[in-house]
């Protein structure tokens, strides 16, 4: 009996709990749910694309020496401007020097090979014409076998000439490629700019970079007059970026000031390829380089400066448009036919929810389906099923999921946005 009695004790208080919680959802319902309402009317919209990024120079140079040597004299500082041609600095020429010298006197004795050359070929072209001159007049004096040692030995002087004269070509080549090695020691500017990365010190030595190893690094020459914002855009943005699209960058350098500019470049393929992750376990995040050209900026950029960038891809004026927040997504009407709605779903079929927002009449809310365009900053561009005028539930972000078709809300008397329930739904 205890235990019997226990069981109707529990029984009676759920029933008395759910009672209450029925009556008290009858009269919230009676009173009218609270929520915040707003007039469907007519703004200018403007569709963006966020990102991050760093200011670049549009053209700059990185300069890595040709030869392996030690800086003996440094002529710039990081920061300085200077001109095109200019001497940066200076590598130690000894080395070079030496070889252009060796190079230089391995020409001038393959010239005086040549001269020996040509002067015994043209003293075997004088003995084979007397030889040959004196068997035509006297047979017995000269034989016909001297005539064609002469002559052949001509033949083997006209090689020797031409192979002296090869020579003097390949160390020609040689002594040209001594004195551009030499004049490598000395780095000039390549273009007008400002040393933007200064790498090195005097005494220190640069190599030349292979096959699997980078080069030293000189430094890097840029030229300020047009500066780049270089972006990184997830690829679901990337689509609705175009080129000359207008720009507001942000820079953190420079807080209270924007720059305008306008989109240049769009990549073609990701920064970082699929590839690259492979074997990592790791999902690669896939962005694409959008470079924005800045208009004339009023202050003096560096490279490498961290920027934010707002990308403008559409804009709306006058359209009708409603709360970001408004827009909610609920199940589909059924269409009245049970038995085939039970087969679809049995089958798989999900049908997809339909977008729409609450509209307010008479105290009383009716879930309407809308068409939305683009998406501004708090509002959507309303394509149809709404009327300027109408009046639709704005908040708070929670009751907007909970209302149901049919029930009756009260306009909020402070009528004041929640600042945690901005910029959801």
């Amino acid at each position: 009996m205890r235990t019997r009695t226990k069981v109707m004790i529990g029984i009676g208080i759920a029933i008395l709990l759910v009672s209450a919680a029925g009556l008290s959802m009858n009269g919230r319902r009676q009173q009218g749910i609270e929520v915040r309402v707003e007039t469907v009317d007519t703004r200018d919209l403007v569709a963006t694309v966020t990102a991050s990024g760093n200011v670049r120079a549009r053209r700059k140079v990185d300069i890595s020496s040709d030869i392996s040597a030690r800086v003996a004299e440094l002529l710039v500082d990081e920061g300085q401007d200077v001109d095109e041609g200019q001497i940066l600095l200076r590598l130690d020429p000894t080395r070079h020097q030496a070889a252009v010298n060796r190079s230089r006197a391995n020409l001038s004795q393959a010239q005086a090979q040549v001269a020996q050359a040509r002067a015994n070929y043209l003293r075997a072209q004088r003995e084979a014409e007397r030889l040959d001159s004196l068997h035509a007049r006297e047979p017995l004096l000269v034989s016909r076998q001297e005539v064609d040692n002469a002559q052949t030995d001509l033949e083997v002087q006209r090689s020797l000439l031409e192979s002296s004269e090869f020579g003097v070509n390949q160390s020609g080549a040689a002594l040209e490629e001594a004195s551009d090695q030499l004049a490598k020691t000395i780095i000039r500017a390549p273009m007008a700019g400002r040393v933007t990365r200064l790498n090195v010190e005097e005494g220190e030595t640069v190599i030349v970079g292979t096959m699997n190893n980078p080069g030293s690094l000189v430094l890097t020459v840029s030229d300020l007059s047009v500066m780049e914002v270089v972006l990184e855009v997830d690829e679901t943005d990337v689509p609705e970026i175009a080129l000359g699209d207008s720009a507001t960058v942000d820079l953190d350098a420079f807080p209270d000031m924007d720059f305008p500019g306008v989109v240049t470049e769009i990549g073609n393929s990701a920064i970082r390829p699929p590839s690259q992750a492979a074997g990592t376990g790791q999902t690669p995040t896939i962005d694409f380089e959008v470079v924005v050209t800045l208009d004339s900026p009023e202050v003096e950029l560096r490279p490498d400066l961290s920027a934010t960038a707002e990308l403008i891809t559409e804009t709306r004026a006058e359209q009708l448009s409603i709360p970001i927040i408004a827009l909610t997504l609920r199940e589909p009407e059924s269409d009245g036919d049970e038995a085939e709605n039970r087969n679809d779903r049995s089958a798989g079929e999900v049908p997809d929810p339909v977008e729409g927002v609450f509209v307010v009449r008479d105290g009383r809310v009716t879930f309407t389906p809308v068409t939305v365009g683009i998406a501004g900053q708090e509002y959507f561009e309303v394509l149809s099923g709404l009327s300027l005028g109408d009046t639709v539930v704005s908040g708070p972000y929670q009751v907007v999921r909970t209302l149901e078709d049919g029930d009756d809300v009260r306009a909020d008397e402070n009528d004041a946005p929640d600042a945690a329930d901005d910029g959801q739904g």
